[in-house]
């Protein structure tokens, strides 16, 4: 258990503060007689979308600084981690607008201190046990023990990252790192959540096939704008399109939803909650983001299993997979990142080549350890 306060680094833009949306609304109301711009056709950082200049050169004026709308939620937010962490604004902003910027915070968040209000570019050299940030570049560079990404629309191709969707899934993760997992909690007596996190390849979905056709485990259909590959069960997933799936996002048909290798995963309630209410396990392989949602949800009746596998073998599998050799690519590079994700599950599964071995191992730990059945 750590015995000192957690220092939390929390960046700002489009983190606490709106930023590309406060600028495409600008910009939309300077050209009323074209089709709006949307936050969606910002795929990455720098001169994407149309009109990329003039949105840009709204962050260097003092004035779009100190009337950015705060996001709903980010006031509460850091009032609760102030509780129990030192909280740091790490945010870069023009020399001409770091007064406006600190100012801001000042007023909106008084709990953090002034000196807690770093200003600058290099996040790279901070050192800090988390950092929230939208820049993927950021995060990948970060020298926090646990860089987290907030998930936005350009940067939602992004793989391998330890990431949330919203405040609440940051704050629950927060909460587990503080408790440094030394506090085993779940409880799987009558049922639960099991959730598989681990890279690509490394047997996720290979152990809950297993798990779910010999032993008393069922596995939620997942939908997924992924398309279904050769051989593939038509039924392995819900395929649909991504139109579809955003609409149903939106809607809040899912308890958790992710983006991996630049496809949409989604679970919903309805899925997983028959499946817990009648004492039984529902095991889902997923990326730590979905997890961590599921996790925030089930609370005690879930359980996060890291499955560790060797990393020769993890990219052999990623190889030979029949997928696009760009796909394959982001996967391998992602995998360092990958396997910093143990350090946020509950209990890690090392595995070999054999998944009936690996599911054998998990039932048994899962037995020993999180329920009452000998």
């Amino acid at each position: 258990m750590r015995k000192y306060r957690l220092r939390i680094g929390l960046d700002v833009d489009d983190v606490l503060y709106e930023c590309n949306a406060y600028a495409l609304s600008i910009v939309n109301a300077n050209h009323p007689d074209e089709e709006p711009i949307t936050i969606n056709e910002i795929k990455g950082w720098g001169e994407f979308g149309r009109r990329p200049k003039e949105r840009i050169a709204c962050f260097s004026d003092p004035e779009f600084v100190r009337t950015q709308p705060v996001f709903p939620g980010a006031q509460k937010l850091v009032h609760e981690l102030s509780k129990f962490a030192d909280v740091f604004f790490v945010t870069a902003v023009p020399v001409s607008c770091m007064s406006a910027r600190g100012e801001r915070l000042l007023k909106d968040f008084p709990e953090v201190p002034p000196q807690n209000i770093i200003i600058g570019t290099r996040k790279d050299v901070m050192s800090l046990d988390i950092l929230l940030d939208d820049g993927a570049h950021n995060i990948a560079n970060s020298k926090a023990t646990y860089p987290v990404l907030m998930r936005r629309p350009w940067n939602m191709d992004m793989s391998g990252l330890l990431s949330v969707n919203n405040y609440n899934d940051f704050l629950q993760l927060c909460k587990m790192i503080k408790n440094s997992f030394t506090d085993k909690t779940s409880d799987l007596t009558n049922g639960g959540v099991i959730c598989l996190v681990g890279p690509s390849g490394s047997l996720k979905g290979e152990i809950a096939k297993e798990l779910t056709q010999n032993y008393n485990y069922e596995k939620p259909i997942t939908s997924t704008t992924r398309p279904r590959r050769n051989g593939e069960d038509e039924h392995a997933y819900r395929f649909i399109s991504e139109e579809q799936f955003i609409k149903e996002s939106e809607e809040g048909k899912y308890i958790e939803s992710t983006v991996y290798s630049k496809y949409h995963f989604g679970t919903s309630a309805d899925e997983i909650d028959p499946i817990v209410k009648k004492g039984h396990y529902a095991v889902i392989p997923i990326d730590v983001c979905g997890a961590l949602t599921v996790k925030n949800e089930f609370k005690k009746h879930a359980l996060l299993v890291f499955v560790n596998r060797e990393k020769r073998d993890v990219i052999k599998d990623i190889v030979e997979r029949d997928i696009e050799s760009d796909d394959k690519v982001r996967r391998i590079m992602s995998l360092d990142l990958e396997y910093r994700n143990v350090e946020v599950c509950d209990v890690e599964l090392n595995v070999g080549n054999d998944p009936k071995e690996a599911a054998k191992s998990l039932i048994t730990l899962i037995n020993d350890k999180f329920t009452n059945i000998k």
